[in-house]
């Protein structure tokens, strides 16, 4: 790509995964009314991250990023985001307890609405209708209205993702994270689960921790106080992306600042495609899911374009091959990028490369499938040499039932009991924090 970049320079591209707009001047009014409001987020925090994905990159921290697949309008409540919230919180400490290193905490949160198909249309008996592309543009139900895509669900996105950063950044900084309140983030629903016992024997050596510290007059560092919080979604509708691109009055240089982080997707990475020319000009931290098709060499090339200056805070390359199938192509990328000199944060997403269908119907995901995918990844870095330096993940405080398995393990007879999701099965909080203590003992091992 050697022609100017400019914020709009995506549109001359070929372009995969857009809606379809029956009304091309309404579209157009919209992402103008978009373009004047104020940025959701800032140039300079979105430098921070870029500053604590580079201590990842180098080994030192590590990466949690986790939320909903696809976030609701009719499921909005400051509740949700709270309990999200505190299951990301315990996450963070038992793995920054067990490992003894940071952990940067990144929300699917704040604008991840829209979601990619893998056919622009949905069947249903004899009726096909557009597919349901997330609450940013079309609505869930199967009818001919709710699906036509709707510019105005653009700023209701907006709106939406304005309250939950509010929110978001109240419990970060307001005492919500304080770690003298690691006991109360429990939630009520998994107070009987085994990872619980687990959870308040860490916390109670927290305590101990920060008892001692107070009597040695250590204790009043505000890191224990409030927590860094970061967010992110995918790059995928890039007419809304490019309405909150801004040029940064310190630098000069231009942010899309509609999260701190934005990615994309394994099927709207092509090179001479209309996202990667999108976010190749803005300098966010950018992630790339690499799916079992990557190819070494291309995935070399993508770096030449989205990293020239390889910088080790820029790239987090989030693998998602699918359980069996992370040895069989993961090596090959990471001998390349290694051999090549290339700074980039490895993460894993778990989820994207198993989904199933139960025998009852639902989409699932297996939780040992999960979990086995975690910990291959682990291991294959391990003998490469490399660092394993994040997790991706969906899931929810919610006390849902749409993946199977865990150690309170939910059946497939049991996922009609609480299947919420709007798109992909999360894994739920008492899942989630026994994916915590997995990875958590792993990064002490590796950490050794």
């Amino acid at each position: 790509m050697t022609q100017p970049w400019s914020p709009e320079s995506w549109r001359a591209l070929p372009i995969q995964q857009q809606p379809t707009y029956p009304d091309a001047a309404h579209l157009a009014k919209v992402e103008q009314r978009l373009a004047s409001y104020p940025p959701l987020v800032f140039a300079g925090e979105a430098r921070e991250l870029r500053r604590q994905f580079a201590e990842v990159t180098e080994g030192r921290a590590f990466l949690l990023q986790g939320g909903d697949c696809a976030e609701s309008f009719a499921e909005f409540s400051a509740g949700k985001i709270r309990d999200t919230f505190k299951v990301l919180l315990q996450m963070a400490i038992v793995m920054t307890f067990a490992a003894g290193c940071p952990v940067v905490k990144v929300g699917r949160m704040a604008g991840q609405f829209a979601k990619p198909r893998s056919t622009n249309d949905e069947t249903i008996g004899q009726v096909t209708l557009p597919a349901y592309r997330g609450d940013i543009v079309n609505g869930i139900g199967f009818d001919p209205v709710s699906r036509v895509p709707d510019p105005e669900r653009l700023l209701q996105a907006y709106n939406q993702s304005t309250a939950s950063l509010n929110l978001l950044r109240a419990f970060a900084q307001g005492g919500f994270a304080d770690l003298h309140q690691v006991h109360k983030w429990n939630l009520d629903f998994i107070a009987n689960a085994p990872v619980a016992t687990k959870y308040h024997q860490l916390a109670d050596r927290i305590d101990e921790t920060l008892a001692f510290m107070r009597a040695c007059g250590l204790d009043s560092a505000p890191q224990l106080r409030e927590t860094s919080f970061f967010t992110a979604h995918e790059a995928l509708l890039l007419n809304y992306e490019q309405a909150f691109v801004r040029q940064d009055s310190l630098t000069g240089d231009h942010y899309d600042c509609s999260a701190h982080m934005l990615w994309i997707g394994d099927r709207t990475r092509q090179l001479d495609g209309a996202h990667v020319e999108f976010l190749r000009g803005v300098h966010n931290p950018i992630g790339v899911k690499v799916g079992p098709s990557m190819n070494p060499d291309d995935l070399i090339r993508l770096l030449d374009i989205l990293n020239p200056s390889n910088d080790p805070g820029r790239l987090n390359l989030i693998a998602r091959m699918g359980a069996g199938k992370v040895g069989d192509h993961l090596p090959g990328l990471i001998r390349k990028v290694e051999g090549e000199g290339r700074k980039v944060l490895w993460s894993c997403d778990p989820m994207h490369g198993n989904t199933i269908k139960a025998s009852t119907g639902y989409k699932t995901r297996d939780f040992a499938q999960i979990l086995d995918e975690v910990k291959q990844f682990f291991q294959v870095h391990q003998a490469e040499g490399s660092y394993a330096g994040g997790i991706h993940i969906e899931m929810t405080g919610q006390n849902v039932t749409e993946c199977i398995g865990g150690a309170r393990p939910v059946t497939e007879d049991a996922l009609s009991d609480r299947y919420h999701t709007h798109c992909d099965p999360r894994l739920n909080a008492d899942q989630s924090l026994e994916l915590a203590f997995l990875i958590a003992q792993t990064l002490k091992d590796v950490r050794r």
